[in-house]
Order: structure tokens, then sequence, then C-alpha cells
């Protein structure tokens, strides 16, 4: 992903200093003409009602990234049982779609900050920022982009189909995600949220323990 010289690094950092405060980056998703076969693609993607579990193999590995991205949310999510679900969710989704759940931690924290209800000016929903438009255009006319696991279904899928579109260039699929396609700002700030709030190295964490004789913390 294409990085911005070093003073305008420094923009995004404050922009993201802001943004911790309270505030959230609208998101206006653009409709764009899709073949049926994609239409179908995108049905299929959200359609699946698998209840949400960690997909984490290892069992030590899976408690140390809740218990850590837990204690990172907790001042912006308060209730635990709560905040589990939805780290379960979020790492679930991200997961399933082919994501990596810190991207999308970061995604959500410039998004929404993290707020279920969120609503930008152009309309964008919930912790993805969800444009309503893709309910009709994957043909599901019921959902309800306020639910957390449909938000982060929808968030996610779409995402990764506009990741598709790009041939995996990410700054651009994030461009296309935010509305603003070849515009700096967005993805930089997303990078910004997942390297420095959200990034996961468990040997790292668990030898930062070892040498202090105390849990690594962030």
């Amino acid at each position: 992903m294409r990085r911005l010289p070093t003073p305008l690094r420094q923009l995004a950092a404050a922009c993201l200093l802001a943004l911790a405060a309270g505030g959230a980056q609208a998101g206006a998703q653009q409709y764009e003409p899709m073949a049926a076969s994609v239409r179908a693609a995108l049905h299929a993607a959200v359609s699946d009602a698998a209840a949400p579990m960690l997909p984490i193999p290892d069992a030590g590995e899976r408690a140390q990234w809740l218990a850590e991205m837990s204690r990172r949310l907790a001042r912006r999510i308060p209730d635990e049982v709560y905040r589990t679900e939805l780290l379960t969710s979020i790492h679930y989704e991200a997961t399933r779609a082919g994501l990596d759940p810190q991207l999308v931690l970061g995604l959500i924290q410039v998004e929404s900050a993290f707020r279920k209800y969120a609503i930008s000016s152009a309309g964008a929903r919930g912790y993805m920022q969800v444009m309503p438009f893709w309910i009709k255009v994957i043909g599901r006319e019921d959902d309800n982009l306020f639910h957390m696991r449909t938000n982060l279904r929808y968030g996610c899928t779409i995402l990764r189909h506009y990741l598709d579109i790009e041939k995996g260039d990410l700054f651009r699929a994030l461009g296309r995600y935010n509305g603003s396609l070849g515009k700096a700002q967005y993805p930089n700030l997303v990078r910004a949220a997942w390297e420095q709030h959200w990034s996961w190295n468990p040997q790292q964490l668990a030898a930062a323990g070892q040498d202090t004789g105390t849990p690594a913390v962030r």
C-alpha cells in the first residue's frame, strides 16, 4: 500500500486523534452496475447464517487475542459480554471474507468509532458504515444494517468485493469503500488505525510479558 510523505502522515495521525475523540469518517460507497453473476455471488456471501466463533485454531492464542483486543476496546465498549460478542463476530466475518481482522478493526474505528447506530451524512449505517443501496443490489431487502452480524457481514463482503475488483490493491479498495477512490486521506487513516491501535503479534506480546514478568500491554 502506498504511503504518504512524512508531513502528510503526521496530518493523518492528527486526524486519527480527532476520530478517537468521538468523530467518525462517513462511509459513502457508490453504486456501480455489476453483472448478474457478481450480484449472485454477493447474495450468496451474505446468506450464510452460521453461528460466529473465533476462528483461531490454537486455544491459547485464541484466548490471548480475545483478552488483548477486549482490553483495547474496553474504553469504547464497557460491557464485557457485548464487547466479546462484537470482537468474535468481527474476527469471524473478516476471516470468512479473507480479510485481516486487525484491518477490519481499524476500518471500523475510522468509519464509526465502534458506534452500532452511527449514521453518516450520506446515509451509511452501523459499525462498517454500509450504504443502504447494497440491500437492494444484493437482493435481501429485509436485512437490517444496524444488526451487528448483518452489518459486519455486508461490510466485510463489500470490502472483499472491492479488493477483488482492484486485484488486491488495498489502497484503491479502501478508496472505493469510502467513495474516495484515488485520494490518500481515508486509506491512510485506516492504515494508521490498523497499525497504531490494532496490530497483533502474539509472539511479540508473549516475549514482552516474559521479559517484564507481567502481561504485555499496548
